[in-house]
């Protein structure tokens, strides 16, 4: 089993549950930060001291206050991470179940395990270290699907201009014309009725508002 973990939460409660975990499974030194930042300064200091993390368990959001970050996110602290020390295991702990945003983060980082957070989300939790300690992959239930073939839609660049045109706040009829006016095909109404109502349904969002809101969260417009 692991013998040293790093956990980045900003959420007491939720940072007892980890630790209650991690502590079941009688890991020897177990850190925490509620800032990314800090966490960062902590597997900074690890590795120069020649005694690395093992494993970082991270949510993706942290709420902001008044201290400025250079690291606003999981996100942004795993992409720092697996930079300095590429072999980290890393455990994303999250209340985000985008399918898109988990591929993306297996492909781009290479994170070993996504658990969503829920009502039994501690014991899931418990079975993505085990998973991971094996060398295996790990995906809530929820989620399972993000990498099969079958749900892979691809997000092209056609769908990003879709998104862009829409944040901008053109009608479907605006957007066609744009699109005609580019000679960018397909351009007719109903394919972009259609191509949208997929990409809300891929998103899980309620609205085009919602839509919206999703596609910048996952830094795509």
């Amino acid at each position: 089993m692991f013998t040293k973990v790093l956990i980045a939460e900003d959420m007491d409660d939720i940072n007892t549950g980890v630790l209650t975990v991690l502590s079941k499974l009688e890991i020897g030194k177990i850190d925490h930060a509620q800032y990314c930042d800090d966490a960062d300064l902590k597997a900074k200091k690890a590795r120069k001291d020649e005694k690395p993390y093992e494993l970082l368990i991270t949510d993706l959001s942290f709420v902001k206050d008044h201290r400025k970050q250079k690291l606003s996110s999981g996100e942004d602290l795993i992409a720092k991470l697996k930079t300095d020390q590429p072999n980290l295991k890393v455990i994303v702990y999250s209340v985000e179940d985008k399918l898109q945003r988990v591929r993306r983060l297996v492909s781009e980082y290479g994170i070993d395990a996504y658990v969503c957070k829920g009502r039994k989300s501690l014991q899931e939790l418990t079975n993505a270290i085990k998973k991971v300690f094996d060398g295996e992959q790990y995906l809530s239930q929820k989620i399972g699907g993000a990498l099969s073939p079958k749900n892979d839609m691809e997000i092209d660049d056609y769908d990003i201009g879709l998104l862009k045109l829409l944040s901008k706040g053109l009608s479907q009829d605006e957007i066609a014309k744009d699109l005609k006016s580019r000679s960018i095909s397909p351009n007719s109404l109903s394919s972009i009725e259609k191509r949208l109502s997929k990409l809300k349904i891929y998103f899980k969002a309620n609205n085009a508002i919602h839509l919206i809101a999703n596609a910048k969260d996952l830094g795509l417009i």
